[in-house]
């Protein structure tokens, strides 16, 4: 029994020290602000929805125990055991998507949501991590083995991923998926006329979505038209971020809080504009700059086609989201309800980007570089 647990120390040990600590810290950072900010934004939104007064802070905190625990586990596993996983999470969240389209629940005009045991799931989420991982073996199998049709596979598990996301509606995660399969095909090689032609593709799919479906018709016509009237919360946070100053009014000291029905989600960098002022939300703004830039260039010292491909899609993924949630509150992107990784509330979205998270730091440890596909 003590063998079998001095194994399971060194283990543990070996691979935390494996473990690129830039990509670690920031992630704990990232935590951190994000528990802070939903103990300034919970209560006003707690208190407006008529809940109690910690309840979407209690909430937050349950979450994120899974989220960091899948973070971590996910970080120790060797790349085979990621792909087998993602494997799996994809076929899951697959089936639960179809289940939302025919069984869901219509809210606000889209089945987005299930739920099992009280607690609201959203499959999409998971669907975004796994699919990164699956795409990517997909394409790096499809280039090292020339047998292997990695390329069709690929592109037919797009369309199934593409096409449920549009069955619910859900735009904004479609256009995250076809940015994180966009660089995936890029990073695999092909050829820069196929690029241009799937860019195209995703240019007029902007087009249709315009014209097919009526929130995206609404929230494009008022960022590109403000005579039209904007909306309140967009209009509200950048009151707010105009009048931030630069060290905010201070903890617990915000109103927009008690203003925006999506303080805690959507329009969270309000609040902590409004508290934490503007220095230290140009902090938050950097340390997403850093996870993402610092993550490219542990990329890019991969000689694992898989891994590249894999990191490079995860990465996609953070970013898009982090600049679709800021360009929405700051006005210079119509709004998309898109959460801020590690920071808006949300069991979903919080667990969905633990996994994602550990997985680059899964790929990118010491030990796995300079491996082939295996």
């Amino acid at each position: 029994m003590a063998k079998f647990i001095q194994k399971i120390q060194s283990f543990i040990i070996d691979n935390y020290r494996s473990l690129d600590r830039g990509l670690l810290y920031g992630a704990f950072v990232l935590i951190l602000y994000g528990i802070f900010l939903i103990f300034a934004a919970g209560p006003g939104v707690a208190e407006r929805t008529h809940r109690e007064t910690f309840y979407f802070i209690y909430r937050q905190l349950i979450f994120l125990v899974p989220a960091v625990g899948v973070l971590f586990v996910t970080s120790f596993l060797s790349f085979q055991q990621i792909r087998r996983i993602s494997g799996l999470v994809l076929i899951g969240a697959i089936i639960c998507m179809i289940w939302v389209v025919l069984f869901g629940t219509e809210i606000q005009g889209a089945k987005r949501w299930m739920y099992f045991l009280g607690i609201g799931l959203q499959p999409s989420e998971f669907a975004k991590p796994a699919f990164a991982v699956v795409c990517a073996w997909l394409l790096a199998s499809g280039r090292l083995i020339k047998q292997f049709p990695g390329y069709t596979l690929a592109i037919c598990l797009y369309i199934i991923i593409a096409g449920l996301l549009l069955l619910q509606p859900d735009v904004g995660m479609f256009l995250t998926v076809s940015c994180i399969f966009g660089l995936e095909l890029f990073l695999s090689g092909i050829s820069l006329v196929v690029v241009g032609t799937i860019a195209t593709f995703f240019v007029g799919m902007g087009f249709m979505a315009y014209f097919v479906f009526d929130h995206v018709h609404q929230r494009v016509n008022r960022f590109l038209f403000p005579e039209q009237g904007t909306a309140y919360q967009v209009e509200k946070s950048l009151e707010t971020l105009k009048n931030a100053g630069w060290f905010g009014k201070g903890p617990g000291e915000g109103i927009v809080k008690y203003e925006l029905p999506d303080a805690h989600t959507d329009f969270i960098m309000a609040v902590a504009a409004e508290e934490f002022g503007f220095i230290l939300t140009v902090f938050l703004i950097a340390v997403f700059a850093y996870i993402v830039l610092r993550g490219f260039f542990l990329m890019r010292q991969e000689n694992n086609h898989f891994c590249q491909i894999a990191v490079g899609g995860l990465l996609t993924q953070i970013a898009i989201q982090a600049i679709v949630n800021m360009g929405s509150t700051l006005n210079i992107l119509p709004t998309k309800g898109m959460t801020l990784p590690f920071i808006s509330y949300g069991g979903s979205s919080l667990v969905s980007i633990g996994f994602a998270f550990g997985i680059i730091l899964g790929l990118t440890k010491r030990h796995t570089l300079s491996r082939g596909l295996e």
